[in-house]
């Protein structure tokens, strides 16, 4: 018997589990339907799309679009400890504003996005967020395509917008320190939104 069962060992049910068994009173059961995350690629960003669609990935799929002409998108997600977060490049971003301010405005008093700021502020402390060290020429190229398209250009996803074309930040602490593995960063962590 458990004082709580914590179901999927993403990044917020690990958090969540190890807050929990903070108190040595409390026993916690995390529970994850995917392997460990000791495969080869989940710790080398530039191969996360090696993860997709393999027994770590659920491999959904969106409903078909109507603004894609009926196309569905696939849709990555992590199937191991560390969940969608073990296979994402160490792309950080906060979230929109509106998700956060509307679940507020239904009736969550302390879920705007004011009131959790500070918790992703603490946490992306810890976390090193920062600017990619090494930007692969194709990123660039793709961004300056942006900006010719009339896509505005976003330096900051976790800013006051996430529309716009930009670099992403990502958890890589000392990452690429190295001019030759700026040769094989991925050119997929540059957006347009």
């Amino acid at each position: 018997m458990y004082d709580y069962v914590v179901v999927g060992a993403g990044s917020a049910g690990c958090v969540l589990a190890s807050r929990l068994s903070e108190n040595p009173q409390t026993t916690v059961l995390l529970i994850e339907a995917g392997p460990p995350d000791s495969r080869r690629e989940i710790h080398m960003p530039a191969a996360f799309s090696k993860l997709f669609k393999t027994p770590v990935d659920w491999d959904f799929s969106t409903e078909p679009q109507e603004h894609l002409h009926g196309r569905s998108l696939y849709w990555p997600r992590g199937k191991m400890l560390g969940g969608s977060s073990s296979m994402n490049a160490m792309v950080y971003i906060r979230g929109r504003r509106s998700d956060f301010d509307t679940w507020r405005d239904m009736g969550n008093p302390d879920w705007g996005f004011d009131d959790v700021l500070p918790f992703f502020q603490a946490a992306e402390a810890r976390l090193s967020i920062a600017d990619l060290r090494c930007v692969n020429p194709l990123s660039r190229a793709f961004l300056d395509a942006c900006a010719e398209c009339g896509i505005a250009p976003n330096s900051d996803f976790n800013g006051e917008t996430q529309e716009g074309a930009g670099l992403y930040r990502v958890t890589q602490k000392k990452g690429c320190d190295r001019a030759p593995r700026a040769r094989i960063s991925n050119p997929l962590f540059a957006a347009a939104i």
